[in-house]
């Protein structure tokens, strides 16, 4: 695929495309190329891939990897995580060559002030991944224009229609993945020789926090394991705007 994504104006100063159009361009386009287009779109100074080293992460790194792996990475490290997700994060950093991770935290003087003991997830897990997730978040990609994740439409809910490419409040948002089947996932991992995460053997078909994450049949839905129970399926950092 070969599409001219940087447009130059008469007046010499440069246009950035909308999320429209390099949506319409790349609807069709590999993992690779669009992450390709997402580099030539804003500059890898302005771009950053998002990864909570789960379950399905590995072939999304890889293929940022293969393009670039100085791209920046940012691993939002809650403080309840499932230790083997953080070995994991290290042992991919490691195989993959991935040149700027970064492991983003909650502030201390939030969590004092909003979960001083620790219990929010139980009490109200949407103000728990606010705190955890979606204000880091929103501290870690201030300096950039665009970033990367991993979302699929196979994985059901909220992302059987996401685009390839979005807007996201003051940033576009690359969905690489988004076309990309069960079949070829599995196919990735196979053809690339990734391991798995440590858990996905013992039935944990979606990892993220340890309080908020249990096992799923082989037959339910990729992420049923998540807020198991409540009506919640996304931590917020996909739904909410981050400026």
């Amino acid at each position: 695929m070969s599409a001219d994504l940087s447009p130059e104006p008469a007046d010499g100063s440069s246009v950035s495309p909308s999320a429209e159009t390099l949506d319409h361009t790349l609807r069709d386009a590999t993992p690779a190329e669009v992450i390709a287009a997402a580099l030539q779109a804003v500059g890898r100074a302005r771009l950053a891939l998002v990864s909570s080293f789960g379950t399905e992460s590995a072939a999304l790194l890889k293929v940022m990897a293969d393009v670039d792996p100085a791209i920046p990475v940012i691993f939002l490290d809650t403080g309840q995580l499932f230790e083997e997700t953080l070995a994991y994060r290290d042992a991919l950093i490691a195989q993959l060559g991935l040149r700027d991770v970064r492991s983003i935290k909650p502030l201390e003087e939030t969590l004092s002030r909003e979960d001083a003991n620790r219990e929010l997830w139980f009490s109200d897990p949407d103000a728990c991944c606010r705190i955890r997730k979606v204000e880091p978040l929103a501290r870690a990609l201030a300096p950039f224009a665009a970033w990367i994740n991993g979302r699929k439409r196979f994985q059901g809910g909220a992302r059987v229609a996401i685009p390839v490419v979005e807007n996201d409040g003051a940033r576009l948002k690359f969905n690489p993945f988004a076309n990309v089947s069960r079949e070829e996932l599995a196919a990735i991992y196979a053809l690339e020789k990734l391991p798995p995460h440590p858990l996905a053997a013992q039935g944990y078909l979606s990892v993220g926090c340890m309080p908020c994450t249990s096992r799923a049949a082989p037959d339910e839905d990729a992420r049923a394991g998540r807020w198991r129970g409540r009506a919640k399926t996304e931590c917020g950092i996909h739904t909410a705007r981050i400026s």
